[in-house]
């Protein structure tokens, strides 16, 4: 028997047994004692009646969790990686998975044990944590702010103009604007938590938390921006539906008194007596900062493909088959495109066939792990906010498809593996990315166990993007958006060993669809005689030469 049809029936004999155990069992003996007993009808009837409707409500609300259920999986199953691809669709299977499930277990008791128990036995069943809500939650606000996506669009399933997945629900809504909350992103979470107030009020759907609450985090997230006046508008709103809000009616009188402290001091402020002593700042630490904001700028401009080298540039660019560096090449001839010319920055098509990408593939799964940087201040690898991305590493000696690819770097490059280190295998997730950063290392000893600094990078692209995950150069004004089977190669350091800071280059968001690539780093030793040292050094003066790339829309 279902579990409501059993507490049902517990309710009736509940309620029978409650309203007869006070009374006498002689009630056949007069009609007039039998009269109280239709009072007693009357009120089992009215109880039955409400818990009746209760649960046709909460049944109602298990149907519709499970027919969105059953229609987003038969959408899923038409297209896999397309639909996974989709960083809507991502975010809110993990959703339903998390907070969603918590909530059908509390509507069903039992429910959400009973499906855990049941498929834990099965080794392919995954269950999503809060933390893989968290950081879906970020990649979606990652991708809205690099591709100026429009918050309204996004929850409508469009992504630049095009409808590609269900329009997210307002629970989908307020929990991304919580999910924010809780990372203390604010700003993100306010205009999330406007969304979902606007499709609250369009809606007419029962939810575990209502206008309140959407209220209640709009206001803090004003407060925690720092706009307490705003904080105390939302706040009143939010009184005027919940008069008796404890912690609405404790905060106006706390937001008042911040005003008044704050009306204060600008007084204080205008009459010149704040008895502040003013620093004077660094003038190199306002420049970092200059270059900073302006690399992150480009590199959003860039990600977006708003940006575009100067024709001046460009007419000296060109494409030709490789035939030096080995004799095999003569036979066996690379497609190769110049896409940038000091530092020369070079594509070779169709370098990796589709068996052995898949090949790559299947090698690396089971070894995957969260990709990690160094730790500027200790060298040691360590997981970072700005490299979303899981890795593997291939050995040569593993595998002869692996070892054949190594040799194919050695040929093409010129370059020689003896100290390379292994093919690392890299899986961009929802919104993953890596922000603009150098492959060689700016402190000494930091790649101990490698002979000398990174001097190369060659770059498998593995699969086809939809939308997004470009290899960006920001100081270049570069883009390359991936093609299945192409290799992207550069050099890292100026022939004296120095860095060059020109190869600045980053990872862009994925938007839609699943992003592989793979990647040799070259190391200095073994290029002696390949690759001869430069005694002469070259400052970073040579950086006012490469041409300053154009917006896309001054053509």
């Amino acid at each position: 028997m279902v579990p409501g049809m059993c507490n049902m029936l517990s309710l009736i004999c509940y309620l029978f047994v409650s309203n007869m155990v006070f009374i006498r069992a002689e009630l056949f003996t007069a009609i007039s004692e039998m009269e109280p007993l239709l009072e007693t009808h009357k009120r089992i009837i009215d109880d039955l009646d409400d818990y009746v409707d209760k649960e046709e409500k909460r049944l109602m609300t298990l149907k519709k969790h499970l027919i969105l259920y059953k229609r987003e999986h038969e959408k899923a199953l038409e297209d896999i990686p397309n639909y996974l691809g989709n960083p809507i669709n991502a975010f809110t299977l993990i959703k339903r998975l998390t907070t969603d499930l918590d909530h059908i277990e509390h509507s069903i008791k039992i429910g959400t044990d009973y499906i855990k128990n049941v498929t834990i036995n099965y080794d392919d069943v995954k269950y999503p944590s809060e933390e893989d809500l968290s950081g879906a939650a970020q990649a979606l606000t990652r991708l809205q702010e690099t591709y100026h996506l429009d918050v309204k669009d996004l929850s409508e399933g469009i992504l630049n103009g095009v409808i590609y997945s269900t329009p997210m629900t307002v629970s989908d809504c307020y929990e991304l604007g919580r999910s924010l909350y809780n990372d203390k992103d604010y700003s993100n979470a306010l205009t999330w938590m406007m969304e979902t107030l606007r499709k609250y009020k369009e809606e007419n759907e029962p939810y575990p938390f209502d206008e309140v609450d959407i209220l209640e985090y709009i206001s803090f997230s004003h407060y925690m921006l720092g706009d307490v006046r705003k904080a105390i508008e939302w706040t009143k709103t939010l009184l005027k539906l919940a008069p008796n809000h404890p912690r609405a009616r404790g905060n106006i009188p706390h937001y008042m008194k911040e005003i008044e402290e704050e009306d204060t001091k600008l007084k204080r402020r205008r009459r010149g007596d704040t008895g502040e002593v003013t620093k004077e700042k660094d003038p190199e630490v306002v420049e970092e900062l200059s270059e900073y904001q302006k690399d992150r700028i480009n590199y959003e401009a860039l990600c977006r493909g708003d940006m575009r080298l100067p024709s001046y540039f460009t007419k000296d660019l060109h494409c030709r088959y490789l035939t030096e560096n080995h004799p095999f090449l003569i036979l066996a001839r690379v497609k190769m495109e110049i896409i940038y010319l000091n530092p020369d920055v070079v594509v070779f098509h169709d370098v990796l066939s589709d068996d052995e990408i898949e090949y790559i593939k299947t090698l690396a799964k089971p070894r995957f792990k969260r990709a990690v940087v160094h730790d500027p201040r200790t060298g040691e690898l360590v997981p970072a906010n700005y490299r979303i991305s899981k890795s593997a590493w291939l050995r040569d000696e593993e595998s002869d498809v692996v070892s054949r690819i190594s040799q194919r770097v050695a040929d093409i490059t010129g370059l020689s593996m003896d100290t390379a280190e292994e093919l690392q295998v890299v899986n961009y997730g929802i919104g993953g990315h890596y922000e603009p950063h150098f492959d060689f290392a700016r402190q000494e000893n930091a790649f101990k166990k490698f002979s000398g600094n990174r001097i190369a990078t060659v770059l498998f692209y593995m699969s086809e993007v939809a939308q997004g995950g470009a290899t960006v150069f920001t100081r270049l004004g570069l883009s390359v958006f991936p093609i299945k089977g192409a290799a992207l190669f550069w050099m890292n350091l100026h022939p004296s060993g120095e860095g060059d800071i020109s190869t600045r280059h980053a990872a862009c968001p994925v938007l839609r669809g699943s992003k592989w690539v793979s990647n040799k780093w070259i190391h200095q030793g073994g290029q002696e005689l390949l690759k001869p040292c430069d005694l002469e050094y070259q400052d970073e003066a040579y950086m006012r030469k490469i041409p300053r790339p154009i917006p896309k829309t001054s053509r």
